[in-house]
């Protein structure tokens, strides 16, 4: 549903996460067959592409599900998302990623910000040259903000980032219910929603287009 909104709203491509689950990226078979169904409901609503990440449990790409999941993604592109920043070795992983065929991956260098992470990145974008475009993924509150998006472009040699873009809106609800919490205890407050900020996304825009 929210695919079939998204499509008749922008013009721009709309990428899909395939991500049955959060915890680690060590699927099942079961899970293994929702994300293949996630990604033929996908292309049958109009997706430009797809984004997914699987891991060994010795922390190596899985190439078996990977190849797998690629051949029912076809002829979309498919995007190797943060999972990439749990691999055991990012140089040989990232290799593994150009040979099965993924076009982008989404990597905070393997820290816990794109700032942290910032010589992996400009390391991994050299490596690929021409053959991937390395992008920034990074978790709420450690990110790609307007303060920090010019320092990483320079110096991560990226041609493209990503980031929420986020503000947190207060609810509209006047009844609130103190005593019920409808998430775990880490979750966003209950009557608080985040939501795109139109205001952030054209001042990245503007930025990254004065570097790029």
């Amino acid at each position: 549903g929210l695919l079939q909104v998204v499509k008749q709203c922008v013009r721009i491509p709309v990428f899909v996460l395939i991500r049955p689950r959060g915890g680690d990226f060590l699927y099942s078979d079961r899970e293994v067959e929702v994300m293949k169904a996630d990604i033929r409901l996908a292309k049958l609503h109009g997706a430009d592409g797809v984004v997914f990440g699987a891991l060994t449990e010795d922390g190596r790409i899985d190439t078996e599900l990977c190849t797998a999941l690629l051949a029912v993604c076809r002829p979309l592109p498919a995007t190797f998302h943060r999972a990439f920043d749990m691999v055991h070795d990012p140089l040989v992983a990232l290799e593994t990623l150009i040979s099965l065929g993924f076009e982008r991956v989404l990597t905070s260098g393997c820290d816990s910000s794109a700032l942290e992470g910032l010589s992996l990145i400009k390391r991994l974008a050299e490596q690929v040259s021409d053959a991937l475009v390395t992008m920034g993924f990074f978790p709420p509150g450690g990110g790609i903000t307007e303060r920090n998006l010019q320092r990483i472009l320079e110096g991560s040699t990226a041609s493209e980032f990503h980031c929420s873009a986020r503000s947190a809106r207060d609810s509209g609800m006047k009844f609130r219910n103190p005593n019920v919490a409808m998430g775990a205890s880490f979750s966003a407050p209950e009557y608080s929603i985040k939501v795109a900020d139109v205001a952030k996304v054209r001042t990245l825009n503007a930025i990254a287009k004065n570097i790029l």
